[in-house]
């Protein structure tokens, strides 16, 4: 984070710290570790990744009339983001998470924080909400993966240290 810096590179600052550790939080971690179960809903590391680049394209690409790939989101089926299908790889979902954080800096790059757009809801948004919501949204995923990280090998923290 910046000590100093104008509001839009201190938002995306915080994402982009936050977004690190979801990819630490898989790091070093095989196919099984990843995809295990921890809870009785059903969570996995890999799967809350899944969850976070589906809103990343939804929130900053398709909120402010961007293209998409296609994304994991069906109202039908309110968990399908969050499962991991058998066809899916690790390697993928990670891919998918670049992906669309590519697509977000993008968007975050060209527009104004006071640019508008709609969200899924139909309510108009402000980049700035959703820079802010998309911290709020990694930080409480990251939290969730720090904790079941720690259930699988005893690692801990939200970054690296030395």
């Amino acid at each position: 984070m910046p000590f100093v810096g104008d509001e839009k590179e201190s938002l995306q600052a915080s994402l982009d710290r936050h977004r690190d550790v979801v990819l630490w939080k898989l790091d070093g971690l095989d196919d099984e570790r990843v995809r295990r179960v921890m809870t009785p809903s059903g969570t996995t590391l890999l799967g809350l990744t899944k969850h976070l680049a589906a809103m990343e394209y939804s929130w900053f690409c398709e909120t402010f009339g961007r293209e998409t790939e296609p994304l994991p989101l069906d109202d039908d089926d309110p968990e399908k983001d969050l499962r991991i299908e058998a066809d899916e790889t690790t390697a993928g979902i990670i891919a998918f998470y670049e992906r669309a954080r590519a697509a977000a800096d993008q968007v975050i790059d060209e527009l104004d924080l006071d640019t508008t757009g709609t969200s899924w809801s139909g309510r108009t948004v402000s980049l700035r909400w959703v820079l802010i919501h998309m911290i709020e949204e990694t930080a409480r995923h990251a939290g969730h993966l720090d904790v079941l990280r720690e259930l699988i090998d005893g690692a801990t923290g939200d970054h690296v240290r030395d």
